[in-house]
């Protein structure tokens, strides 16, 4: 009897959520379709691929593509630079937004609010072609604005885009500049979650804005906080070909030849794909080891993501 009453209850609930599931089923499609189902040519990392026997007839190779990139001193640079990169662009990028949406917030003045919003969301929305047009336009040796004030106080321009710690500096500052205006969004988000009274209350006790935001703002947008660090760890080799390929150039390539690069030059370019296969399971896997183990982390303090 009991039994009966669930499955009707079951059904029931299935037709209330029937329109639910129909408006769901195209993202469904969508990540068996051009996310799971392509993981099956990982396969490629342990074979010796070639078009003529295809991915199921080439010939087993085992471990041999991954003996091959670890041996190999330019991959492990390659990787470096994917570390480095990438976890400079976590490390020093990751508080921007967050003080970017802490101040907005304080903001009392919608119109001026308004603005800086609009100007800081913009370029999120910029290509990567623009963004290098711009920043060639700024750091740029011949014809940029810098090296006009250099000629106008007769100093000799230096070549920014063209030193390995200049262009490090203006390939994190140029990312973080694009995004951050965007993740402030988010945080700003989390912030209307956080009841008001409890400014009044602090501000009634005697406690300046500083000390609500220490109290107050921070600890009200902390499960936000822990849970975009722990996706962005997932990220921590992962740094976009757009802009590493449109900001670097040969005086700089041991620094800027990335994974993605590397990726899109012996991959596609070298038709070696079996090695670069390779590589991006290696980046997949220590990915998924790291977003793993942040996540344990979180999790004993009761702000983990799963």
């Amino acid at each position: 009897m009991r039994a009966a009453y669930r499955k009707g209850i079951d059904r029931k609930r299935l037709r209330e959520n029937l329109p639910l599931l129909i408006m769901f089923t195209p993202v469904l499609l969508f990540y068996l379709i051009f996310k799971y189902l392509p993981m099956g040519g990982l396969i490629i990392a342990f074979k010796d691929y070639n078009f003529m026997d295809g991915v199921f007839h080439s010939p087993w190779v085992g471990f041999a593509n991954f003996r091959k990139l670890f041996s190999d001193p330019n991959s492990l640079n390659i990787i470096r630079n994917t570390l480095l990169l990438s976890s400079l662009s976590i490390f020093v990028g990751f508080p921007f937004p967050i003080v970017l949406a802490i101040l907005m917030n304080e903001v009392r003045r919608m119109w001026f609010k308004k603005v800086v919003q609009t100007l800081v969301y913009l370029p999120y929305f910029y290509s990567w072609v623009i963004v290098g047009g711009i920043i060639f336009s700024i750091f740029g040796i011949e014809g940029s604005w810098l090296s006009h004030l250099f000629v106008f106080f007769h100093v000799e321009p230096f070549p920014f885009l063209y030193d390995e710690k200049s262009w490090v500096a203006i390939f994190v500052g140029s990312g973080i500049w694009k995004d951050m205006g965007f993740n402030a969004i988010i945080y700003m988000a989390a912030m209307t979650a956080i009841d008001p009274s409890l400014y009044e209350s602090a501000g009634m006790d005697g406690a300046n804005k500083w000390k609500q935001i220490i109290h107050i703002t921070i600890p009200g947008i902390a499960p936000t906080i822990i849970l975009l660090f722990i996706l962005s760890m997932g990220r921590v080799l992962e740094v976009g070909f757009d802009p590493v390929y449109v900001l670097q150039n040969p005086a700089v390539s041991d620094v800027s030849d990335v994974i993605s690069t590397y990726i899109y030059r012996v991959g596609l370019q070298g038709a070696q794909f079996s090695l670069t296969t390779a590589m991006g399971m290696f980046e997949s896997v220590v990915a998924l080891t790291l977003l793993l183990a942040v996540n344990g982390i979180a999790r004993r303090f009761q702000r983990g993501l799963f």
